[in-house]
């Protein structure tokens, strides 16, 4: 059986990646606004679309790339959504800690697989999957969508919350199958 803590004792950068997201939005005291609240699920949804790309480029593996297809089909469906109603809302993605502690995380992140290959890569693009879906999910759940004010962006969180948990199961899947 595939435990997280396993997880996080094979990626210790990983671990400090999703610590160090985590951290930025815990952080603030105040309440995100929807427009920032929009911004960071635009920009979770980017990272993992570049990292599925990334996976695309480098894998060899029939699992890691069906997982990784998934992934960008998936994220930018939802991110598709997010601009659509922030079009609609007319409201602008505000730019905040937390997106660029993603951001910045996620290109430290890249830069550790960008030297890996093979089975090195395929297990690290793996754990770190988990990791990022584990953290994503739990800012959804405990932050964003009860910050989040409009009705519209909330109902689209709580969707995307029910897809990235599929997704975090499919990735501890992937690791426990590359093992």
């Amino acid at each position: 059986m595939f435990h997280i803590s396993s997880l996080l004792k094979n990626s210790v950068l990983t671990a400090t990646v999703c610590f160090a997201a985590a951290s930025a939005m815990a952080q603030s005291t105040e309440k995100p606004t929807d427009s920032q609240i929009a911004d960071i699920a635009y920009t979770a949804g980017q990272i993992d679309v570049t990292a599925a790309n990334l996976a695309l480029e480098k894998t060899k593996t029939r699992a890691v790339r069906s997982f990784a297809e998934e992934m960008v089909r998936d994220h930018e469906a939802v991110n598709k959504q997010v601009l659509a109603l922030l079009d609609k809302l007319n409201v602008k993605p505000e730019d905040n800690d937390s997106s660029r502690s993603l951001a910045d995380a996620a290109a430290e992140k890249r830069q550790e697989l960008l030297k890996l290959s093979g089975a090195a890569f395929d297990k690290a693009y793996a754990q770190n999957e988990v990791a990022y879906h584990l953290t994503v999910n739990g800012a959804l759940e405990k932050t964003l969508i009860p910050a989040a004010q409009n009705e519209e962006l909330k109902s689209l969180l709580q969707t995307g919350l029910k897809l990235f948990t599929e997704h975090q199961k499919h990735a501890e899947h992937l690791v426990t199958e590359l093992k």
